[in-house]
């Protein structure tokens, strides 16, 4: 697995990987604690639920790791990739609300926690693609 040096790697990059590492270890370990924002009135959280919290804790936490582990091209790829991930999570996270499937406060903060990954992948892809070898100018 190839390291880039951390020097190389843009301040969006490691706050996006820092709120992927946060966000999946929640959705691993604390997966009844995120549903009950999106379903307080459930009790116990469905165990479906639970199960889609735990499998996309993983993945986000992978992605995670991708993006510190990385380096070169494939880093670039990881980052402009987290633009399509987190711009469908902001949509999703919107349609929620607009549609009256989860309380308006859930609605706004998982819009917003998602919409503030999606700018930092646009801003990460940016000082990326700006320099040759994948860091920073």
């Amino acid at each position: 697995m190839a390291t880039a040096p951390a020097s190389t790697r843009p301040v969006p990059v490691y706050l996006l990987a820092g709120i992927r590492l946060f966000n999946g270890a929640a959705g691993l370990l604390a997966p009844e604690s995120l549903i009950r924002r999106f379903d307080p009135d459930r009790d116990p959280p469905s165990p479906a639920a639970v199960y889609a919290f735990r499998l996309f804790g993983i993945r986000t936490v992978l992605l995670g790791l991708d993006l510190l582990t990385h380096s070169g091209e494939r880093l670039r790829d990881d980052v402009r990739d987290g633009i399509l991930i987190h711009a469908s999570d902001t949509a999703t996270a919107a349609m929620l609300g607009i549609n009256g499937r989860v309380a308006p406060h859930t609605a706004v903060l998982t819009t917003l926690i998602s919409a503030v990954n999606t700018a930092l992948a646009v801003s990460g892809t940016a000082a990326l693609t700006d320099s040759p070898k994948g860091g920073r100018k």
